[in-house]
Protein backbone atom coordinates (compact mmCIF):
# COMPACT_ATOMS: atom_id res chain seq x y z
CA UNK A 1 0.00 0.00 0.00
CA UNK A 2 1.63 3.37 -0.77
CA UNK A 3 2.46 5.97 1.59
CA UNK A 4 0.67 9.07 2.20
CA UNK A 5 1.73 12.34 3.06
CA UNK A 6 0.35 14.27 6.41
CA UNK A 7 1.56 17.72 7.33
CA UNK A 8 3.04 17.21 10.82
CA UNK A 9 1.24 18.77 13.39
CA UNK A 10 4.01 21.53 14.47
CA UNK A 11 4.84 23.83 12.32
CA UNK A 12 8.35 24.64 13.76
CA UNK A 13 11.34 24.89 11.49
CA UNK A 14 13.07 21.72 13.56
CA UNK A 15 10.32 19.18 12.78
CA UNK A 16 10.19 18.08 8.94
CA UNK A 17 6.97 19.04 7.23
CA UNK A 18 5.46 16.47 6.06
CA UNK A 19 5.09 12.98 8.31
CA UNK A 20 4.55 10.12 5.96
CA UNK A 21 1.65 7.93 7.13
CA UNK A 22 2.27 4.45 6.90
CA UNK A 23 -1.26 1.79 6.99
CA UNK A 24 -0.75 -0.81 9.84
CA UNK A 25 -1.35 -3.59 6.54
CA UNK A 26 1.81 -2.15 4.72
CA UNK A 27 5.49 -3.35 5.34
CA UNK A 28 7.22 -1.51 8.30
CA UNK A 29 9.88 0.78 6.84
CA UNK A 30 13.51 0.11 7.29
CA UNK A 31 14.96 0.98 10.53
CA UNK A 32 17.10 3.63 8.86
CA UNK A 33 13.71 5.43 6.79
CA UNK A 34 12.30 5.64 9.95
CA UNK A 35 15.10 7.48 11.64
CA UNK A 36 15.29 9.97 8.74
CA UNK A 37 12.13 11.11 10.09
CA UNK A 38 13.40 11.56 13.17
CA UNK A 39 16.43 13.42 12.31
CA UNK A 40 15.25 16.71 11.90
CA UNK A 41 15.35 16.83 15.58
CA UNK A 42 18.04 14.65 17.03
CA UNK A 43 20.53 17.26 17.18
CA UNK A 44 21.77 17.27 20.75
CA UNK A 45 22.20 21.26 22.37
CA UNK A 46 24.93 21.36 25.32
CA UNK A 47 24.06 24.17 26.82
CA UNK A 48 20.85 23.11 27.41
CA UNK A 49 21.91 19.49 28.48
CA UNK A 50 24.80 20.92 30.92
CA UNK A 51 21.84 23.17 32.64
CA UNK A 52 19.84 20.27 33.54
CA UNK A 53 22.58 18.17 34.61
CA UNK A 54 23.21 21.36 37.03
CA UNK A 55 19.48 21.46 38.35
CA UNK A 56 19.21 18.13 38.62
CA UNK A 57 22.28 18.30 40.91
CA UNK A 58 21.00 21.36 42.73
CA UNK A 59 18.07 19.68 43.80
CA UNK A 60 19.75 16.44 44.85
CA UNK A 61 21.29 18.49 47.27
CA UNK A 62 18.67 20.20 48.27
CA UNK A 63 16.58 17.40 49.00
CA UNK A 64 19.72 16.10 51.01
CA UNK A 65 20.24 18.72 53.23
CA UNK A 66 16.76 18.71 53.92
CA UNK A 67 16.91 15.33 55.40
CA UNK A 68 19.86 16.49 57.47
CA UNK A 69 18.71 20.39 59.07
CA UNK A 70 14.41 19.65 59.06
CA UNK A 71 13.39 18.37 62.63
CA UNK A 72 11.42 16.03 62.78
CA UNK A 73 11.47 12.09 60.96
CA UNK A 74 7.91 12.53 59.25
CA UNK A 75 9.16 15.95 57.90
CA UNK A 76 12.49 14.39 56.61
CA UNK A 77 10.62 11.42 55.19
CA UNK A 78 9.12 13.01 51.98
CA UNK A 79 12.20 14.65 51.37
CA UNK A 80 14.04 11.61 51.57
CA UNK A 81 11.35 9.88 49.21
CA UNK A 82 11.66 13.18 46.60
CA UNK A 83 15.63 12.82 46.94
CA UNK A 84 15.44 8.77 45.51
CA UNK A 85 13.01 10.82 42.83
CA UNK A 86 15.89 12.93 41.82
CA UNK A 87 18.28 10.13 41.62
CA UNK A 88 15.97 8.79 39.07
CA UNK A 89 16.17 12.33 37.16
CA UNK A 90 20.21 12.18 37.62
CA UNK A 91 20.40 8.21 36.02
CA UNK A 92 18.18 9.35 33.15
CA UNK A 93 20.48 11.85 32.14
CA UNK A 94 23.19 9.72 32.28
CA UNK A 95 21.82 6.84 30.53
CA UNK A 96 21.36 9.56 27.48
CA UNK A 97 25.07 10.50 28.27
CA UNK A 98 26.10 6.92 27.91
CA UNK A 99 24.82 6.75 24.44
CA UNK A 100 26.32 9.67 23.62
CA UNK A 101 22.60 12.00 22.91
CA UNK A 102 23.24 14.27 25.71
CA UNK A 103 25.40 16.67 24.01
CA UNK A 104 27.56 16.39 21.06
CA UNK A 105 30.92 16.02 22.20
CA UNK A 106 31.59 12.22 23.19
CA UNK A 107 34.38 13.59 25.57
CA UNK A 108 31.91 15.53 27.47
CA UNK A 109 29.12 12.96 27.15
CA UNK A 110 31.16 10.56 29.41
CA UNK A 111 32.49 13.03 32.21
CA UNK A 112 28.58 14.11 32.73
CA UNK A 113 27.36 10.41 32.51
CA UNK A 114 29.61 9.57 35.10
CA UNK A 115 28.58 12.78 37.54
CA UNK A 116 24.89 11.73 36.57
CA UNK A 117 25.06 8.53 37.78
CA UNK A 118 27.09 9.46 41.49
CA UNK A 119 24.06 9.31 43.21
CA UNK A 120 22.75 6.22 41.94
CA UNK A 121 26.14 4.25 42.50
CA UNK A 122 25.95 3.30 38.73
CA UNK A 123 28.98 2.20 36.66
CA UNK A 124 29.38 4.02 33.68
CA UNK A 125 31.07 1.58 31.70
CA UNK A 126 28.79 -1.54 32.71
CA UNK A 127 25.88 -0.35 32.56
CA UNK A 128 26.88 0.98 28.86
CA UNK A 129 27.66 -2.96 27.89
CA UNK A 130 24.82 -4.24 29.32
CA UNK A 131 21.85 -1.52 28.30
CA UNK A 132 23.99 -0.31 24.89
CA UNK A 133 24.96 -3.38 23.94
CA UNK A 134 22.94 -6.29 25.28
CA UNK A 135 19.16 -4.63 26.04
CA UNK A 136 19.02 -2.35 22.58
CA UNK A 137 21.10 -4.52 20.47
CA UNK A 138 18.86 -7.73 21.42
CA UNK A 139 15.44 -6.11 23.08
CA UNK A 140 13.03 -8.96 23.92
CA UNK A 141 15.38 -11.91 22.48
CA UNK A 142 15.63 -14.67 25.17
CA UNK A 143 18.98 -15.31 25.77
CA UNK A 144 20.10 -12.14 24.89
CA UNK A 145 18.31 -9.37 26.73
CA UNK A 146 18.38 -10.29 30.25
CA UNK A 147 15.73 -6.90 31.47
CA UNK A 148 13.05 -8.81 32.96
CA UNK A 149 12.60 -11.28 30.78
CA UNK A 150 10.10 -13.79 31.33
CA UNK A 151 11.02 -17.33 31.86
CA UNK A 152 9.33 -20.35 29.97
CA UNK A 153 6.73 -22.31 31.75
CA UNK A 154 9.87 -25.21 30.85
CA UNK A 155 12.35 -22.54 32.86
CA UNK A 156 10.62 -21.79 35.98
CA UNK A 157 10.05 -25.23 36.48
CA UNK A 158 13.19 -26.39 36.53
CA UNK A 159 14.11 -23.64 39.07
CA UNK A 160 14.42 -24.85 42.72
CA UNK A 161 11.62 -23.91 45.32
CA UNK A 162 13.64 -20.76 46.11
CA UNK A 163 14.12 -19.60 43.14
CA UNK A 164 11.15 -19.92 42.53
CA UNK A 165 10.10 -17.94 45.61
CA UNK A 166 12.15 -14.96 44.30
CA UNK A 167 10.50 -14.91 40.66
CA UNK A 168 6.90 -15.09 42.33
CA UNK A 169 8.44 -12.23 44.20
CA UNK A 170 9.78 -10.03 41.50
CA UNK A 171 6.58 -10.73 39.19
CA UNK A 172 4.43 -10.04 42.22
CA UNK A 173 4.27 -6.19 41.32
CA UNK A 174 5.41 -5.07 44.98
CA UNK A 175 9.18 -5.46 44.16
CA UNK A 176 10.65 -4.26 40.93
CA UNK A 177 12.83 -2.55 43.48
CA UNK A 178 14.26 -5.69 44.54
CA UNK A 179 14.62 -7.19 41.21
CA UNK A 180 17.13 -4.08 39.78
CA UNK A 181 18.62 -4.33 43.24
CA UNK A 182 19.58 -7.76 42.81
CA UNK A 183 19.42 -9.08 39.04
CA UNK A 184 20.65 -5.71 37.57
CA UNK A 185 22.95 -3.27 40.03
CA UNK A 186 24.33 -6.26 42.53
CA UNK A 187 25.01 -9.17 40.12
CA UNK A 188 25.66 -7.31 36.54
CA UNK A 189 27.09 -3.38 37.76
CA UNK A 190 28.62 -3.67 40.45
CA UNK A 191 32.31 -6.11 40.28
CA UNK A 192 30.01 -8.53 38.30
CA UNK A 193 31.21 -12.41 38.68
CA UNK A 194 32.66 -13.70 35.34
CA UNK A 195 29.18 -15.39 34.95
CA UNK A 196 27.77 -11.98 34.92
CA UNK A 197 30.41 -10.45 32.74
CA UNK A 198 32.86 -12.43 31.04
CA UNK A 199 34.99 -9.81 29.54
CA UNK A 200 37.16 -8.39 32.47
CA UNK A 201 38.64 -4.30 31.61
CA UNK A 202 40.31 -2.20 34.19
CA UNK A 203 38.07 0.30 33.57
CA UNK A 204 35.07 -2.30 34.80
CA UNK A 205 36.88 -1.91 38.03
CA UNK A 206 37.72 1.85 38.03
CA UNK A 207 33.95 2.81 37.28
CA UNK A 208 32.78 0.78 40.27
CA UNK A 209 35.40 1.66 42.65
CA UNK A 210 33.97 5.22 41.59
CA UNK A 211 30.33 4.18 42.27
CA UNK A 212 31.69 2.51 45.66
CA UNK A 213 33.76 6.03 46.66
CA UNK A 214 30.27 8.06 45.85
CA UNK A 215 28.30 5.64 48.50
CA UNK A 216 31.22 6.25 50.91
CA UNK A 217 31.35 9.99 50.77
CA UNK A 218 27.36 10.38 50.71
CA UNK A 219 27.40 8.06 53.81
CA UNK A 220 30.62 9.37 55.33
CA UNK A 221 29.00 12.67 54.79
CA UNK A 222 25.75 12.12 56.70
CA UNK A 223 27.90 10.44 59.54
CA UNK A 224 29.68 13.82 59.78
CA UNK A 225 26.32 16.12 59.62
CA UNK A 226 24.91 14.01 62.48
CA UNK A 227 27.99 14.02 64.89
CA UNK A 228 27.82 18.28 63.87
CA UNK A 229 24.00 18.57 64.66
CA UNK A 230 23.54 16.06 67.53
CA UNK A 231 21.24 13.71 65.70
CA UNK A 232 21.47 9.82 65.33
CA UNK A 233 23.98 8.77 62.72
CA UNK A 234 21.95 5.71 61.88
CA UNK A 235 18.54 7.46 61.61
CA UNK A 236 20.48 9.82 59.11
CA UNK A 237 22.18 7.43 57.04
CA UNK A 238 18.50 5.45 57.21
CA UNK A 239 16.79 8.75 56.27
CA UNK A 240 19.36 10.37 54.16
CA UNK A 241 21.03 7.38 51.93
CA UNK A 242 18.58 4.47 52.51
CA UNK A 243 15.23 5.91 51.83
CA UNK A 244 16.77 7.79 48.42
CA UNK A 245 18.38 4.62 47.15
CA UNK A 246 15.57 2.41 48.28
CA UNK A 247 13.04 4.79 46.10
CA UNK A 248 15.54 4.80 43.23
CA UNK A 249 16.20 1.09 42.84
CA UNK A 250 12.17 1.08 42.84
CA UNK A 251 11.52 4.19 40.68
CA UNK A 252 13.84 2.00 37.78
CA UNK A 253 12.60 -1.11 38.07
CA UNK A 254 9.42 -0.22 37.97
CA UNK A 255 10.04 2.31 34.61
CA UNK A 256 12.11 -0.53 33.27
CA UNK A 257 8.98 -3.38 33.78
CA UNK A 258 6.63 -1.28 32.10
CA UNK A 259 8.41 -0.15 29.47
CA UNK A 260 8.87 -3.56 28.17
CA UNK A 261 6.05 -5.70 29.84
CA UNK A 262 2.08 -6.02 28.67
CA UNK A 263 0.20 -8.09 27.04
CA UNK A 264 0.60 -7.40 23.52
CA UNK A 265 4.62 -7.12 24.05
CA UNK A 266 5.63 -10.12 22.36
CA UNK A 267 9.31 -11.66 23.28
CA UNK A 268 11.29 -14.18 20.85
CA UNK A 269 13.36 -17.28 20.88
CA UNK A 270 14.55 -17.65 17.64
CA UNK A 271 16.68 -14.45 16.11
CA UNK A 272 15.36 -14.72 12.32
CA UNK A 273 11.59 -14.36 13.98
CA UNK A 274 13.08 -11.86 16.39
CA UNK A 275 14.35 -9.85 13.76
CA UNK A 276 11.38 -9.85 11.24
CA UNK A 277 9.43 -8.77 14.37
CA UNK A 278 10.88 -4.94 13.49
CA UNK A 279 11.99 -5.38 17.24
CA UNK A 280 12.81 -1.69 17.51
CA UNK A 281 9.35 -0.68 17.37
CA UNK A 282 7.69 -3.62 18.91
CA UNK A 283 8.72 -4.61 22.13
CA UNK A 284 7.93 -1.10 24.00
CA UNK A 285 5.16 0.64 25.43
CA UNK A 286 4.67 4.22 25.64
CA UNK A 287 2.96 4.74 29.37
CA UNK A 288 1.45 7.96 29.30
CA UNK A 289 0.44 9.79 32.63
CA UNK A 290 -1.68 13.06 34.14
CA UNK A 291 -0.14 15.82 35.40
CA UNK A 292 2.89 15.67 33.05
CA UNK A 293 4.46 13.03 35.26
CA UNK A 294 6.22 12.20 32.43
CA UNK A 295 8.12 15.29 32.12
CA UNK A 296 8.96 15.16 35.40
CA UNK A 297 10.80 12.19 34.19
CA UNK A 298 13.11 13.44 31.70
CA UNK A 299 10.49 12.11 29.51
CA UNK A 300 11.94 8.41 29.26
CA UNK A 301 8.58 7.05 29.28
CA UNK A 302 8.43 8.13 25.35
CA UNK A 303 10.12 4.54 24.78
CA UNK A 304 9.67 3.86 21.42
CA UNK A 305 11.10 7.04 19.99
CA UNK A 306 13.90 6.45 22.27
CA UNK A 307 14.51 2.56 21.27
CA UNK A 308 14.18 3.54 17.21
CA UNK A 309 17.07 5.72 17.51
CA UNK A 310 18.96 6.28 20.63
CA UNK A 311 20.36 9.43 19.30
CA UNK A 312 17.59 11.21 20.20
CA UNK A 313 18.57 13.78 23.45
CA UNK A 314 15.78 13.43 26.26
CA UNK A 315 14.37 16.97 25.80
CA UNK A 316 13.67 15.85 22.39
CA UNK A 317 11.66 12.68 22.87
CA UNK A 318 8.28 14.05 23.29
CA UNK A 319 8.20 15.25 19.72
CA UNK A 320 10.19 12.19 18.45
CA UNK A 321 6.93 10.29 19.53
CA UNK A 322 4.52 12.35 18.45
CA UNK A 323 6.02 11.53 15.10
CA UNK A 324 6.16 7.96 15.04
CA UNK A 325 2.57 7.50 16.48
CA UNK A 326 1.13 9.77 13.38
CA UNK A 327 3.62 8.37 11.09
CA UNK A 328 2.74 4.15 12.29
CA UNK A 329 -0.78 4.45 13.72
CA UNK A 330 -1.82 1.31 15.44
CA UNK A 331 1.75 -0.39 15.39
CA UNK A 332 2.86 1.49 18.74
CA UNK A 333 1.23 0.23 22.08
CA UNK A 334 0.30 3.53 23.80
CA UNK A 335 -0.98 2.62 27.27
CA UNK A 336 -2.56 5.34 29.77
CA UNK A 337 -1.01 4.36 33.00
CA UNK A 338 -3.29 3.46 36.09
CA UNK A 339 -3.04 0.73 39.21
CA UNK A 340 -5.51 -0.85 37.90
CA UNK A 341 -3.77 -1.41 34.84
CA UNK A 342 -0.64 -2.22 36.75
CA UNK A 343 -1.84 -4.76 39.10
CA UNK A 344 -3.54 -6.21 35.80
CA UNK A 345 -0.23 -6.74 34.26
CA UNK A 346 1.58 -8.06 36.95
CA UNK A 347 -0.98 -10.88 37.69
CA UNK A 348 -1.48 -11.76 33.94
CA UNK A 349 2.34 -11.60 33.27
CA UNK A 350 4.28 -13.99 34.64
CA UNK A 351 5.36 -16.35 32.35
CA UNK A 352 6.05 -16.56 28.44
CA UNK A 353 5.31 -19.64 25.97
CA UNK A 354 7.16 -18.00 23.28
CA UNK A 355 5.86 -21.15 21.04
CA UNK A 356 2.31 -19.38 21.75
CA UNK A 357 3.64 -15.90 21.80
CA UNK A 358 1.59 -15.87 24.76
CA UNK A 359 2.34 -14.49 28.63
CA UNK A 360 0.72 -17.22 31.50
CA UNK A 361 0.15 -16.29 34.78
CA UNK A 362 2.10 -18.92 37.11
CA UNK A 363 -0.84 -21.33 36.97
CA UNK A 364 -0.08 -21.75 33.00
CA UNK A 365 -3.24 -19.65 32.54
CA UNK A 366 -3.06 -17.76 28.84
CA UNK A 367 -3.71 -14.14 29.57
CA UNK A 368 -5.90 -12.09 27.88
CA UNK A 369 -4.89 -8.95 25.52
CA UNK A 370 -4.50 -5.53 27.80
CA UNK A 371 -7.94 -3.49 27.27
CA UNK A 372 -7.95 -1.34 29.99
CA UNK A 373 -6.78 2.53 29.19
CA UNK A 374 -4.98 1.11 25.85
CA UNK A 375 -4.93 3.92 24.02
CA UNK A 376 -4.90 3.76 19.75
CA UNK A 377 -1.90 5.62 18.43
Amino acid sequence: MSQVLQPSPSSSSSQPAAVPVIDRAARMPARKEIRSWLAPISQPQTLRAVALLVLDWALFVAAIAGVVLLPAWWMKLPVALAAGFVIGRLFIIGHDACHQSYTPHRGLNRWLGRIAFLPSLTPYSLWEVGHNVMHHGFTNLKGKDFVWQPLTPEQYAALTPARRLLERVYRSGWAPGLYYFIEMWWLRMLFPSKRYMPARRGLFVADGLLAVAAGAVWIGTLVWAAQTTGQSAWALVALGFAVPFAFWNAMIGFVIYVHHTHTEVRWHEDKAQWSASDPFVSTTVHLTFPLKIGGLMHHIMEHTAHHVDMSIPLYKLKQAQAILETALPGRIIVQRFSWRWYAQTARRCKLYDVATARWLDFSGRVSEPTTWGRVAS
